[in-house]
């Protein structure tokens, strides 16, 4: 057996019982894993179990030999489950339209390391930020979406998703409406962004809806996409107050502003397997000491 500590991470989902946690802690101890960090809920409102774990294999077990040993509690308790290495790069596929600032933002992360992610490729119904993201080197697909070909679009961009091996979809401003097939097919694996308000407006230029109305709060929401739009579970939200004495434009830069933080925390979070659906709703634990990055603003 190899001897070479190693890092690793369990997520666990199950029917609320007793002794989850105890079997759980149990398991990784008796095949010689030290826990570094751990987060569980039980929500009695959907009578559903949830728990991450950070372990580090002090005798250098593989995390496909865990996985084998792990099967007589995945049987027990009737567990959706996953093993995986936290240094694993997800391979993602951006989408975009003409805001690019979610866009820039991700491909800043990227770059430096903040984001444990492999941008396998960026996929757009415009031309704007071809050349930025070929500069990066990262293949740009534009794909022109128009309601006659919006089936042939479709599956021109899941092809490409499939093509590069994506494991989730990011709508970095894409203002596309997905079909509700394309929803399905990457149901749980396509995070959006966009603006919200108190009051909320819709329609064109909302920024400058708000300033009219002298809104004091801006924020950011980032979920997961469904058939409803904008109604899919929530990621991660945050605000930014306002004031009187400010513009139209320092509205706009400050929503770009709050959209790119929440979009690459909500990312942050699924690549770390922090996320959970529950029902309409997710959980969401925070971050572990050894996957936190101070370029992720917390």
């Amino acid at each position: 057996m190899n001897k070479t500590a190693h890092n690793g991470v369990l997520r666990v989902t199950c029917p609320s019982v007793r002794g989850v946690t105890a079997d759980i802690t149990a398991f990784l101890s008796r095949l010689g894993c030290n826990i570094r960090d751990s987060a569980q809920f039980d929500d009695e409102s959907t009578q559903h179990y949830f728990m991450r774990i950070t372990f580090r294999s002090e005798e250098g077990r593989s995390l496909q030999e865990l996985e084998e040993a792990f099967a007589p509690l995945v049987a027990k308790y009737k567990m959706d489950h996953a093993f995986f290495d936290e240094r694993t790069q997800r391979k993602v596929i951006l989408m975009v339209s003409r805001f690019g600032h979610c866009l820039n933002d991700l491909l800043y992360r990227w770059k430096i390391g903040a984001l444990p992610i492999d941008i396998v490729g960026v996929i757009s119904n415009h031309l704007d930020f071809q050349k930025v993201v070929e500069d990066h080197g990262i293949a740009y697909h534009h794909i022109r979406v128009t309601p006659q070909n919006k089936a042939e679009a479709e599956a021109e961009q899941m092809r490409i998703v499939r093509a590069a091996g994506a494991e989730l979809i990011v709508l970095a401003r894409y203002m596309q409406i997905l079909s509700d097939e394309m929803c399905q097919q990457m149901s749980g694996r396509i995070i959006n962004i966009h603006h919200s308000f108190l009051p909320s407006f819709k329609g064109g230029n909302p920024y400058r809806q708000a300033f009219d109305r002298g809104v004091k709060l801006i924020g950011a929401t980032s979920h997961f996409v469904t058939a409803d739009l904008d109604e899919g579970p929530i990621i991660e939200q945050d605000i930014v107050r306002i004031t009187h004495a400010q513009s139209a434009d320092d509205y706009v830069a400050l929503g770009r502003d709050v959209e790119s933080q929440v979009l690459a925390r909500a990312i942050h979070a699924y690549v770390h397997g922090r996320v959970f659906m529950n029902d309409n709703k997710t959980i969401v634990f925070p971050p572990s000491p050894d996957s936190y990055s101070a370029e992720v603003p917390g």
